[in-house]
């Protein structure tokens, strides 16, 4: 039966799920779904009798059964160990699956002894005394010292853990650690074990160490009610169910389960290796799209010198090189793009260099006939005064001008570099009265807090509301259809979006700000926005003061690339072109991951059938 886990060591090591993790500067990370899988096919076919060859010279369970009541008996007798309430024998109906000859259904308590440790207070704590084993002193199935908290207190010899205890977490605040085993080796000092935790004593130790972990005991656990407040007593344990080998095999099954963690130890390393290493190279690849050009790269211009000027502020030389080294890199990209975008993480990354790429104006040609940028500034001054005149916008104080040496890339030439407060008109939210309770029963007036504010849109599935006379006070304070919204505050600081048209008109809150572009495309500028150069330029801008907050006046000084109007058309609708892709491609990924899942899941089943 070890032929189905070698048979299919790629499987194993292929099937992986990516695990989404949330907030800023978190990627999706893989785990090894397939790895996970053959540990607990390897627990499971060694507790059912499929892991080793039986031998038929070994002693049978039923005779070690014996041998463990009688020296029970002893030890009662001696008063070592209390005399035990029998156990209900155990029916046929109850028992899950046939075990090998030799083998034979035994309740926990029948082949050991359980203990539940000690309670203590907080007042007992002290940096001398006996060190008290909690969970968090198990780690990877073994005993980590480096987390001890003494007691001062008198322990009875009883609650002393032995050479061979298995320490059992008994209780946890999560439900996944209840039941997690660690053998107690190599102690130098007097230990006791906390209320929380469980000793057992066997003989049988390392083979129910085995158990305990295996899918078959965890599946028990599940239905054990008690569990339900992420706990197993005293009494569940002592009642589990446990199919148990001769001793011999007992010792054979464990080193074979030794053996083959081993081996899943290595796989696991070679998959996070390899994982990492796949990761970053995609990155440096992906990077040297957007980072500058490399001169040797262009044949016939060795240096800037002779290179001659275009007359446009640019050498021959710097466009050459820059489009030779940007071609150069796509090539290399471009020949592995099956190997290299094969993960969503891989995807999500090439998503943020399509956005990079776009406001560097690498991602479609310019065109010579669209108005420059600098003519839609003069348009978009004049368009500032006009509403400043009318009363609409308040009058802007100026901003820096953008020195050479503040610019961080080159830009096509028929682009500028703006500053955000240039070209929208910004403005923030308010909040409500303190004291004020936002309503759940709908209203005309919708309040829109960040946490609406999700995947560049804002959700309504719990939205809130105020009434019309909170509404009368802050009714200036509101969001249009023609913004983009930006959170201001706390973690999730520059997260923008867009606003949809049923939203039109409804209050702000103050932990946002309201940009309303001027004479520029407001999906364009959405698109700058979202990029890591800008949302970068927003974690450099964010001051801690009790919770991260970003003035207003530091937003508006926020570089922007800007391409002509027309262009920014062509951008816009490249960029939407390709994320489609993009998630075409992930949903593929997705889509396999599961077939491989399954793949796993069959395979197991069919195992232990």
């Amino acid at each position: 039966m070890v032929d189905v886990i070698t048979q299919h060591i790629d499987v194993w090591t292929s099937v992986q799920m990516t695990k989404s993790t949330a907030g800023r500067g978190t990627n999706g990370k893989q785990t090894a779904y397939g790895i996970k899988k053959l540990r607990e096919l390897i627990l499971e076919l060694a507790v059912r009798g499929l892991l080793v060859p039986q031998d038929p010279n070994d002693e049978p369970a039923s005779v070690l059964l014996e041998k463990i009541a009688e020296e029970k008996a002893r030890l009662v007798k001696e008063g070592n160990i209390k005399k035990q309430t029998p156990l209900p024998e155990i029916g046929e109906d109850e028992k899950p699956f046939a075990l090998p000859n030799g083998w034979m259904w035994v309740k926990l308590d029948d082949i050991g002894s359980t203990s539940i440790g000690l309670t203590y207070s907080p007042k007992d704590v002290s940096d001398k005394g006996i060190p008290v084993l909690r969970s968090s002193n198990i780690q990877g199935g073994k005993i980590d010292l480096n987390d001890l908290v003494r007691v001062d207190v008198n322990v009875k010899s009883t609650l002393l853990v032995e050479q061979g205890d298995l320490l059992i977490c008994a209780r946890n605040g999560s439900k996944a650690l209840v039941g997690k085993t660690a053998m107690i080796k190599n102690s130098v000092e007097k230990m006791t074990f906390g209320a929380f935790m469980a000793i057992y004593r066997s003989e049988c130790n390392a083979y129910v160490e085995v158990f305990l972990n295996s899918p078959i005991f965890r599946n028990l656990l599940e239905g054990v009610s008690t569990t339900t407040i992420n706990q197993i007593t005293q009494a569940n344990l002592k009642s589990s169910l446990t199919p148990l080998p001769p001793l011999a095999e007992q010792h054979r099954i464990v080193a074979k389960v030794d053996e083959l963690m081993a081996l899943c130890d290595r796989l696991e390393e070679q998959q996070t290796d390899s994982n990492a290493a796949h990761q970053t190279l995609v990155e440096m690849l992906l990077g040297t799209l957007t980072n500058p050009v490399h001169p040797e790269l262009v044949e016939g211009c060795s240096n800037r010198e002779q290179c001659p000027s275009t007359g446009s502020g640019q050498t021959d030389f710097e466009t050459n090189s820059g489009r030779t080294a940007f071609e150069a890199a796509w090539q290399r990209i471009a020949e592995h793009f099956d190997t290299l975008f094969t993960t969503e993480h891989s995807i999500d990354q090439l998503k943020q260099t399509i956005l990079q790429l776009a406001v560097m104006g690498k991602l479609v040609p310019q065109n010579p006939n669209d108005e420059p940028a600098s003519v839609l500034l003069e348009k978009i001054a004049d368009e500032k005064a006009r509403l400043v005149k009318e009363g609409k916008i308040k009058k802007q104080t100026p901003l820096p001008e953008i020195s050479d040496d503040k610019k961080p890339f080159d830009l096509p030439n028929s682009w500028k570099w703006f500053r955000l407060g240039e070209i929208v008109s910004i403005r923030g939210g308010k909040r409500v009265s303190n004291g004020y309770p936002l309503l759940s029963t709908p209203t005309p007036y919708i309040y829109i807090r960040v946490s609406d504010m999700n995947v560049g849109t804002i959700d309504d599935s719990d939205l809130k509301y105020i009434d019309e006379e909170m509404y009368s006070k802050i009714s200036q304070y509101i969001i249009t259809k023609d913004d983009i919204y930006m959170t201001i505050v706390g973690a999730t600081i520059g997260k923008c979006g867009l606003v949809p048209d049923k939203f039109d008109g409804v209050n702000l809150t103050e932990n946002a700000a309201r940009l309303t572009p001027i004479l520029v495309s407001k999906y364009y500028l959405y698109k700058v926005l979202s990029t890591p150069f800008c949302q970068n330029q927003f974690i450099d801008k964010t001051k801690q003061v009790g919770v991260q907050k970003m003035a207003l006046i530091r937003l508006a000084s926020t570089l922007i690339p800007l391409p002509p109007l027309a262009e920014q058309h062509r951008i816009v609708a490249k960029v939407d072109e390709l994320m489609t892709l993009c998630d075409t491609l992930k949903a593929r990924i997705k889509l396999a991951q599961t077939t491989q899942i399954h793949l796993a899941d069959t395979i197991v089943e069919q195992a232990v059938a």
